[in-house]
Order: structure tokens, then sequence, then C-alpha cells
């Protein structure tokens, strides 16, 4: 299970549309592999040293994305966070693109929800807007 406050969430989303709009798009979460697949408004789901969401809109040389970690899986404040990563996202590392679309509407039907809530299984991703 890996946290993050709505407000993060947000700012993770909108950095991604202010790119896209200053530099022509959104990335392709596949390294080119599969054309027009997820080039859309969106964050992305990452998990390698930790667990974090990603911006994705397009970026000039040398921009940095806007990563926000999981409250369980961060390292700089989780020791563990290599073990909460694996038991959670699984052993390797890994991308799930999540539709900003579908974000905005989930966010706005919860307007009292505090974080957004994400659960992994083998064959399932679950968001869920909780109050903290």
């Amino acid at each position: 299970m890996f946290t993050f406050t709505v407000t993060e969430v947000r700012a993770v989303i909108a950095r991604g549309r202010i790119d896209a709009a200053a530099n022509g798009g959104f990335r392709n979460p596949y390294y080119g592999l599969r054309p027009g697949e997820g080039e859309k408004p969106g964050l992305w789901l990452v998990g390698d040293e930790g667990v974090y969401l990603l911006s994705n809109g397009r970026l000039t040389e040398g921009q940095r994305p806007l990563v926000v970690y999981a409250g369980e899986c961060d390292p700089k404040t989780n020791p563990d966070c290599w073990h909460c990563k694996r038991r959670h996202f699984g052993a390797d590392d890994g991308i799930e693109f999540l539709d900003a679309t579908a974000l905005d509407r989930l966010m706005a039907a919860s307007l009292d929800a505090t974080h957004l809530r994400i659960v992994m299984d083998d064959t399932a991703l679950s968001l869920t807007l909780i109050r903290r």
C-alpha cells in the first residue's frame, strides 16, 4: 500500500501539464516502443529505489520532473523502504500510468479526502481516496 497526499497528486498532475504545454506534449512511458500509448495527461507510479509519483510532461534537456515519494516508501525517511517496495510493488522496477482525467474525477467526487491510497497485487491496482 502506498499513500500520497491529494495536494501532492494534484501538484504532480499540474506540473506534467505545465511541462507538456511548454515542451510539446507528454512523454511516452514505454520508451517509444508503443507510440501513442500513455502520451496523455497523467502521472506515473514508479517503483525502483522507493515508490513515487512522477510527472509525465515532456522536458527540456537537463530539466527534471516533479517526483513525490509515497509516505511509506521514501528512501530518505524509511530505512526499510526497499523491503516495502519489494513487498507491495514487486521485486522488479516498474512503471504504472495513471490517467489524469480519471484522477481528477475521483478527487472531485471526494472533496474531503486528504490522501490517495494505492494498493497493488499480482493482477490489479486499486485507487482509494481517504481522509486522515
